[in-house]
């Protein structure tokens, strides 16, 4: 296992609350702390005090967050700190997923049906390879790292080592690359495929972006060679190079038969407990899917053949990212607050689905343990490594498991919380539409939160009428495209971003300076006081910022949020005077455009027409330079602006 220092590279240097914090934190590892919580407020650099004490305590690390979103935020933070280490993503890699279910009172069966996005696939891959290869690996994940993945002694089993100088024969090298799951394919070369010509073969591993090409000279080993994948200009040799399975669900061809006669085993102790039509159901896609296995070594939905291919007995937990660290481990759990609540709820949610794909013959019993984690058998990770807690607003869990509670208060930068502000609800998007207006004079962004889908996508609409550039950030937006628009709303491409629940932990948005909270006095999930505390947080990195909750009553929610942000502005106040510090506001690069936005459904109407002109004017300059697979694309995206128009 390769062995390298976690080295951070950064111009800063901890300051505010950050030394003490990160003195605390590291000090309770290293005396066997098991739980701590860091309470951090907003913008005194968490993430920064996180990466400090993976440097002193030099642990490979899981990072767990609740939503996409922050998980590409964190994972573009750790990547910059630690540009000389591995920082992975791993993340749920559908664009699009509609689970597989069946109604009964409908006789209705929904077959799954998804997107994979290839990108996502193999940056999950690259996360489990680089956990595996070697210790100075930071993997930032959502809550789906605790639903069901391969055995990682399976995935081991099927890694091989290439050395320059070892004796293979062409075909058992191509052998190799197909029992690990890699598709020939002589056109087009991509992550988990292979091509060859002659005694050179070229292959993609996962998370690789570059071709590694293995020369063969009379059955040995010549040269192995990195190139650049759209170039094809070498980049660098290697004298060994350890080749991963290109998907987590392997078997040899010789286990395959114990697998198969367990799988036929369930399916005989199941068929009796059925009706005709079920059992013939049931018997027939069985059948099916092993033909496919035998075949190609996979079928649609093999995963729910886990238990099988793992050798689990029936209700033993899952294998899931966590089982492919080795050894102790750090893990983190940014926004605690919501990220415990999801991990408690997830496993209940997936046994209700699958109740009646069972019942009704659709999948076998053994399909029940093809699951996420209960919140029980994700403690025993906990309790058997060490844990951070990190959030501004920590829950009854953390505090009351934690040893040691590890306040932040002071930012580095001497910014204040927000100033917040009560006015009525009465006429609040009048209200709000001057204020985004003023803010906009004076150069800031703006987020705003409504409570309902149809509110935030009629106000969209209605700030667009008043001329205001604005985008919509909803929950059918893919992973890579929420975090483009994030970046375009901090470069200035529009200036209000408005959405629900997707506003509030972890969007990390210097530019913006003011924050409107829309029917605040709603008591309930989205409108309670750690949720206030979270929203008005998203304002406290840009000296200017300004919060404003409409609300016509003072609800205790709100009594409590305002008043836990004063007491948060008099510690930094009092900081700033005792040190003599100016509050400045932060000030951030925007990182390089990563994806192209192809969503359209975050597009106020309004702005369609001037921005097909725009895309028109781009794809007849793409045209003239030849470039004709760029302006098929937009030529593409024109088109589905203009049927929305039409709608």
């Amino acid at each position: 296992m390769e062995s390298q220092k976690f080295e951070i590279v950064s111009e800063n240097k901890p300051a505010g609350s950050q030394p003490e914090a990160i003195k605390k934190l590291t000090e309770g590892i290293n005396r066997g702390k098991k739980i701590q919580t860091l309470l951090g407020v907003t913008g005194s650099g968490k993430t920064f005090t996180i990466a400090n004490v993976i440097e002193n305590v030099q642990m490979p690390t899981l990072v767990i967050a609740h939503n996409k979103t922050l998980a590409a935020q964190l994972y573009e933070e750790l990547k910059t700190i630690f540009p000389k280490n591995k920082v992975e993503y791993f993340v749920s890699y559908y664009d699009y997923y509609q689970p597989e279910s069946y109604i009964p009172t409908t006789d209705q069966y929904i077959e799954k049906d998804s997107a994979i996005n290839p990108k996502l696939d193999q940056m999950r891959l690259s996360a489990t390879s680089s956990v595996l290869g070697r210790r100075d690996t930071i993997v930032v994940a959502s809550v789906s790292c605790i639903y069901g993945l391969g055995n990682p002694e399976n995935y081991l089993g099927f890694r091989f080592s290439l050395e320059k100088g070892m004796q293979i024969k062409r075909k058992d090298l191509l052998l190799k690359l197909i029992n690990s799951q890699y598709e020939r394919n002589d056109m087009d070369i991509s992550g988990g495929k292979f091509r060859v010509k002659g005694d050179t073969i070229d292959f993609i591993p996962p998370g690789f972006e570059n071709i590694i090409r293995v020369e063969l000279l009379k059955e040995e080993i010549d040269r192995i060679s990195e190139l650049d994948k759209v170039t094809g200009k070498k980049i660098g040799e290697w004298g060994q190079f350890i080749v991963y399975p290109a998907r987590h669900f392997v078997i040899s061809s010789d286990e395959f038969q114990e697998v198969e006669d367990s799988i036929l085993s369930q399916l005989k102790t199941d068929l009796p407990k059925l009706g005709s039509l079920e059992s013939h159901r049931l018997n027939q896609r069985t059948k099916y899917d092993l033909e496919m296995i035998k075949e190609t070594g996979y079928c649609k939905g093999i995963e729910n053949y886990s238990r099988h291919f793992d050798r689990r007995k029936e209700g033993e937990k899952p294998y899931c990212l966590l089982d492919y660290f080795r050894g102790e481990f750090l893990i983190v759990i940014d926004e605690s607050h919501q990220t415990i609540p999801q991990l408690h709820g997830m496993y209940k949610g997936d046994k209700a689905r699958k109740k009646n794909l069972i019942d009704y013959g659709f999948r076998l019993s053994s399909a029940y343990d093809n699951r996420p984690l209960k919140f029980e058998e994700f403690e025993e990770y906990i309790k058997k490594n060490k844990t951070i807690f990190v959030s501004a607003t920590p829950g009854y869990y953390e505090k009351a498991n934690s040893k040691e509670m590890v306040e932040q208060i002071i930012r580095p930068t001497g910014l204040l919380d927000p100033e917040v502000e009560v006015r009525e609800g009465k006429n609040q998007v009048e209200d709000v539409t001057n204020e985004i207006k003023k803010t906009i004079k004076r150069g800031d962004r703006i987020l705003v939160t409504t409570l309902t889908k149809k509110l935030a996508e009629e106000l969209s609409e209605y700030l667009s009428e008043n001329n205001i550039k604005t985008r919509y950030l909803h929950s059918e937006i893919d992973t890579l495209e929420r975090t483009e628009i994030i970046r375009e709303l901090r470069l200035g491409k529009f200036d209000c971003l408005v959405g629900i629940n997707l506003l509030r932990e972890g969007l990390d948005i210097p530019e913006v300076g003011f924050v409107g909270i829309l029917d605040a006095d709603k008591e309930g999930f989205l409108r309670n006081d750690k949720s206030l505390i979270q929203t008005i947080g998203r304002a406290a990195r840009n000296v200017n910022s300004k919060v404003i909750l409409y609300a016509d009553v003072l609800t205790d929610s709100i009594k409590i949020a305002v008043e836990e942000t004063k007491r948060r502005r008099k510690i930094q106040d009092d900081f700033n005077r005792k040190n003599n510090i100016i509050p400045k506001t932060i000030i951030k690069p925007v990182k390089e455009k990563d994806v192209e936005v192809t969503d359209i459904k975050h597009i106020p109407k309004k702005e369609i027409p001037n921005l097909i002109i725009e895309l028109e004017k781009e794809m007849k300059d793409f045209a003239e330079h030849l470039d004709f697979e760029n302006a098929l694309r937009l030529k593409n995206r024109i088109g589905n602006l203009k049927k929305r128009l039409k709608s």
